[in-house]
């Protein structure tokens, strides 16, 4: 018997250490860097029972289901792409001369800049979440919702009661929501949308026979489309503390935007392939562009996420910082960098660009707020401006780029954004839109205590200690 279970033991450890030689290689030859890839070979082969599943859990960097079902999708897409096409000439803007290398982000997307929009700066909670219901009481054919948190609390069932009122109105519905930012949503939420006819999907990550595992995937946007024709974007999701309810992170600094144009439809798209993702359905919407008389501003609407071909997201920072010449100010809820981007923004300093970056006092996540610290002394050491927001917990994911390039998006400035969540960045060529979110960036900056020279430093080993641990979680953070 004692014969039998040594065999057991001895078989079962052979088995474990053959997956960890299989999994490094794959880490060999699959993982982004190659620190990554000798970090993960090393652990794979040393400590298999460990680095074992979480290599299969956190290790990936490409949403390959994803990226099957966009394939799987190209006839339905592109029949869409047949409709959507004889509109874009009347739409497309021409980038003019000192703007020409922008149209590297438009290659990157595969979208143009738009031009005859409006857009509306929404700063905070309850003035995003105003203009978000009043546009929905206003729909006609169809509603796109899609949230990365909504709890069922004051503002979730404030957005349930909308969504059903409107179904019952007639029009169509859609709700989309990340099954981990809302791992809290109750069934009973869920159940009492979808009786009211609202047609309700989880974005359903680890939905796949070789996705059961990928939970490292998220979807983080938060986007609300209105017939075609307005579109929300930016950092709040739905839930009390985004309307400064929270008592530990209260008052919450938030920003959203709503665009009215053309723009929306490429908002639209972006949410017709997450839709698609998730239910195998390409719906009827409206695709033909509508110019705003009175619409001044160009943008272009950036979809990121880890089933690109290229890390859009971290191009995006990494070319706002090149093409920054006067002023790059970035406002962010975490800073987690990597070499690239955070290489971007020393060598636009160093070339005298005012690069301000803005986060948080208070934290939510803790283990992102410790690995921050690691990144500070570097950029001050290049001239990079640091702040930090001083009154509650600042959420907000906006980018300044000289007088005329804004964005207000879903990005934050880490790695998690750079290269595992699906995010959407409108960028604004506007200096009127421009304007207004330098007025409100300067009011933050006000607002925050500037991150001395020597911070990190003055710290106990404790805390050191713990920033660099927390630094060891990084590609994930």
């Amino acid at each position: 018997m004692l014969a039998i279970t040594s065999y057991a033991v001895s078989a079962i450890l052979g088995t474990i250490y053959v997956v960890g030689w299989i999994s490094a290689f794959h880490a060999i030859h699959r993982t982004r860097t190659s620190q990554g890839a000798i970090a993960w070979g090393m652990a794979l082969v040393t400590l298999p029972f460990v680095a074992v599943p979480l290599y299969w859990v956190l290790g990936r960097t490409k949403y390959h289901g994803y990226i099957k079902a966009r394939k799987r999708g190209q006839h339905s897409i592109q029949q869409l792409a047949e409709r959507i096409e004889p509109g874009i000439p009347k739409v497309r803007f021409e980038l003019p001369e000192e703007r020409a290398s922008l149209a590297a982000l438009e290659n990157l997307v595969n979208v143009p800049f738009v031009r005859g929009n409006h857009s509306r700066l929404l700063i905070d909670g309850e003035q995003t979440f105003e203009a978000i219901f009043e546009a929905m009481d206003r729909a006609e054919n169809y509603i796109l919702t899609q949230f990365y948190i909504v709890r069922d609390d004051g503002l979730g069932r404030r957005f349930k009661s909308k969504l059903i009122e409107r179904a019952k109105d007639g029009v169509d519905c859609y709700f989309l929501y990340d099954e981990f930012g809302s791992h809290r949503l109750s069934s009973d939420y869920i159940e009492e949308l979808q009786a009211a006819r609202v047609r309700v999907s989880p974005f359903s990550s680890t939905r796949g026979r070789h996705n059961r595992f990928q939970v490292n995937f998220r979807n983080h946007r938060k986007v609300v489309v209105i017939d075609g024709k307005q579109a929300f974007v930016g950092g709040s999701n739905v839930g009390d503390e985004y309307l400064g309810l929270s008592p530990k992170l209260s008052p919450w600094r938030d920003t959203h935007v709503q665009i009215t144009g053309p723009a929306s439809l490429a908002v639209q798209l972006s949410y017709l392939e997450d839709w698609y993702w998730a239910t195998h359905e390409a719906p009827d919407w409206i695709w033909e562009p509508q110019v705003i008389e009175d619409g001044e501003e160009s943008i272009l609407v950036l979809p990121t996420g880890p089933a690109d071909r290229f890390e859009t997201c971290s191009y995006f920072f990494s070319e706002m910082a090149r093409l920054a010449k006067e002023r790059l100010w970035i406002a962010s809820p975490y800073l987690v960098l990597d070499s690239t981007v955070a290489s971007s923004l020393q060598l636009a300093a160093l070339r005298g660009v005012d690069v301000r970056i803005l986060i948080p006092s208070a934290h939510d996540q803790l283990i992102s707020w410790f690995a921050s610290f690691a990144y500070l002394q570097p950029l001050l050491d290049a001239g990079v401006q640091l702040f930090r927001y001083r009154p509650g917990f600042m959420h907000q994911k906006v980018l300044l780029v000289d007088e005329d390039l804004a964005a207000v998006g879903t990005a934050n400035l880490d790695n998690r954004s750079f290269r595992l969540n699906f995010e959407l960045i409108p960028l604004h060529l506007s200096r009127r839109f421009a304007s207004e979110v330098e007025s409100m960036l300067e009011e933050d900056f006000q607002n925050s205590d500037p991150i001395e020279d020597g911070d990190l430093a003055s710290r106990s080993f404790l805390f050191n200690l713990g920033v660099s641990t927390a630094r060891l979680w990084a590609p994930i953070l």
